[in-house]
């Protein structure tokens, strides 16, 4: 629940409009739907009702109960009137969790050419207040759009992550599945800043990867760390415990009885996020963690956002022999200038 302190919060307000009004780019007369579920922070519903309408937007809130599973795995869930509503509407704001993007609802809406969709799962008051309100927004811009060109200059080149919680995995880098854009100026799928992605090839794939946090069925902190062992896509979990149960069950249930590769990779850089094991959204934007995305690529039949999601933290990174991120900080020329003024922007 979120305190009562956050309801009339100024780094609540100060971020809610960094995200409606400043990253996607709401104005006068625009329509504007937001999806929330029964477990929303009704705090982080208000705070960007008020954002909406103050840009001279019209917004609709649609509540619908808590999803079972994501993307298209959610499909007999969605009711037809939320399908409706977002193929009507110019802005789609979606907080549930599980989430939205990946079900037929979201494929149809993202036909229309008009529609900017933000995918801000589980998104709440103090998510809106560190992701946003603390957040340097250009900053965050200059990062992207570097770390950008040096995954696009690395296409085709080694990769190598290793953490110290025991991470140690090889692949060579393939081609962006999208871009981050700064701005949603133009239709497409948006999600919230400081989480550069990197898209490896999944046959490509080596070595180990140890995850603290998983979302499978539900988003956990996990005490016993799971290893997922890598040879040209996911061989074998172990470790997690009682949790490795459901998460066997959803990589099965999004890769059709197989485990899949290695999705997507990502590098966060945002300091005022902490790492509490509680909203993954929020997580996988602290300082030098990697979400990781497990399952089948959503380029793939089968494909998707249905695939399980795991974090691991304090991360080095080398392309081609080149080290750019060292124990979760950006390292090496013009990384280090950029990563020394990333500070948290002060109430």
């Amino acid at each position: 629940m979120t305190p009562r302190m956050f309801r009339n919060s100024p780094l609540v307000s100060r971020g809610a409009y960094g995200m409606v009004q400043d990253h996607m780019c709401v104005g006068a007369g625009e329509s504007v739907v937001l999806t929330a579920d029964t477990a929303t922070d009704p705090v982080a519903v208000e705070a960007i009702m008020r954002a909406v309408t103050e840009a001279g937007a019209q917004i609709a809130v649609i509540v619908v109960p808590q999803l079972p599973f994501q993307g298209a795995l959610a499909n007999d869930f969605i009711p037809p009137s939320v399908e409706a509503a977002v193929r009507n509407c110019d802005v789609w704001l979606d907080i549930t969790f599980p989430y939205m993007a990946g079900s037929r609802a979201h494929d149809e809406a993202m036909k229309d050419s008009k529609l900017r969709f933000m995918l801000a799962a589980a998104l709440r008051a103090e998510g809106i207040a560190t992701i946003y309100g603390r957040a340097d927004l250009d900053l965050f811009g200059r990062i992207q759009e570097e770390l950008d060109r040096i995954f696009a200059a690395g296409l085709g080149k080694e990769c190598r992550i290793t953490t110290p919680g025991g991470t140690d995995m090889r692949f060579v880098l393939g081609k962006p599945g999208y871009a981050k854009r700064r701005k949603a100026s133009q239709p497409g799928l948006y999600t919230p800043p400081a989480s550069a992605l990197m898209f490896p090839e999944p046959k490509s794939v080596q070595g180990h990867l140890v995850l603290e946090t998983i979302f499978h069925e539900y988003y956990t902190r996990l005490t016993d760390p799971v290893t997922i062992h890598l040879d040209g896509g996911i061989k074998e979990v172990v470790g997690g415990g009682s949790e490795r149960k459901a998460l066997d069950r959803a990589l099965r249930r999004a890769c059709s009885g197989g485990y899949g590769s290695i999705i997507h990779l990502t590098y966060a850089y945002n300091p005022a996020v902490r790492y509490a094991g509680e909203v993954f959204l929020e997580d996988a934007r602290a300082l030098g963690n990697n979400a990781v995305g497990l399952g089948l690529p959503w380029w793939l039949p089968g494909g998707g956002e249905n695939h399980p999601d795991g974090i691991m933290s304090m991360q080095s990174i080398w392309i081609d022999g080149r080290q750019i991120v060292k124990d979760g900080l950006l390292h090496g020329p013009q990384l280090e200038e950029l990563g020394n003024a990333l500070e948290p922007v002060l109430a």
